[in-house]
């Protein structure tokens, strides 16, 4: 007999910048990775920052003083968001997070120091994250993060994910890198230059992120992205698959705003 699983709980960030397209008019860029091609999940794709929610997280909830915007948040929805910060630190050492009493993001030299000196032991599972806010003085701005999509792998995938997708504003002058293990690029990229890679075999998308680039390249502005997603149910998409013709047929709702219903698709 067959044993399934429900799908495991997971984030991600799209960090958000205005940029200058070739014609000199404003868009956006997104920071983006490129998943180690020895990792059994998106194995060699270009995706955004993120990944499991883990008990560490879960751990930081009981302790409000480590984050602010948990206000009306029930378990749950603090996990997803503690993770999606989590994760995006650990994968690109960019750190949404205040100094204890401030109430601006901490700037870009304090975050590096807290990169140099705690990023790589807390991928090894050396430290907690919990132990990094807390020695550092810092609490997490989980109130810059903007709920923008709910995504649930199909039934029948060897892997499934219960992923919550968020909108940032990427801290100023905090760019970001890859941490060369389970990415080995990174970038930042208007979603119309990676919809292209894509297209061109550039790069490799999953069919997720491909919806929400195109989605979010419908706006040139960061804050006209963010001014969209705010307040706007967020409805969740978890793909009906069909077999169709030696292919693949997707069906997703279509109150979920994206560019379709029914697409063709060869990888997920």
């Amino acid at each position: 007999m067959t044993v399934t699983s429900g799908p495991r709980p997971a984030s991600t960030i799209l960090l958000l910048r205005d940029s200058a397209g070739p014609d000199g008019k404003s868009e956006i860029e997104v920071f983006m990775m490129v998943r180690h091609y020895e990792i059994d999940f998106n194995s060699g794709a270009l995706v955004f920052p993120g990944g499991s929610v883990d008990a560490g997280d879960r751990d930081i909830i009981g302790h409000p003083e480590l984050y602010d915007g948990g206000e009306g948040l029930d378990t749950a929805s603090l996990s997803f968001r503690i993770a999606a910060i989590r994760e995006t630190f650990e994968e690109s050492g960019i750190l949404l997070a205040r100094a204890q009493g401030s109430k601006s993001l901490i700037e870009a030299k304090h975050a590096l120091e807290i990169e140099a000196a705690h990023r790589a032991a807390l991928g090894e599972g050396k430290t907690t994250f919990l132990k990094v806010l807390a020695d550092n003085g810092v609490r997490l701005a989980l109130d810059r993060l903007m709920p923008y999509a709910h995504w649930i792998t199909p039934e029948g995938m060897p892997k499934r994910f219960d992923t919550w997708f968020f909108l940032a504003a990427a801290p100023p002058a905090q760019a970001g890198a890859h941490d060369g293990k389970e990415s080995t690029d990174s970038i930042w990229v208007s979603p119309r230059e990676a919809l292209a890679g894509g297209e061109s075999g550039r790069f490799k998308l999953p069919f997720p992120t491909t919806r929400n680039l195109i989605k979010l390249g419908r706006h040139a502005t960061l804050q006209a992205a963010l001014d969209d997603a705010c307040g706007k149910p967020v409805v969740t998409v978890m793909p009906v698959m069909t077999r169709l013709n030696g292919g693949r047929q997707l069906r997703i709702p279509r109150e979920a705003g994206y560019d379709g219903e029914v697409f063709e698709v060869g990888a997920l």
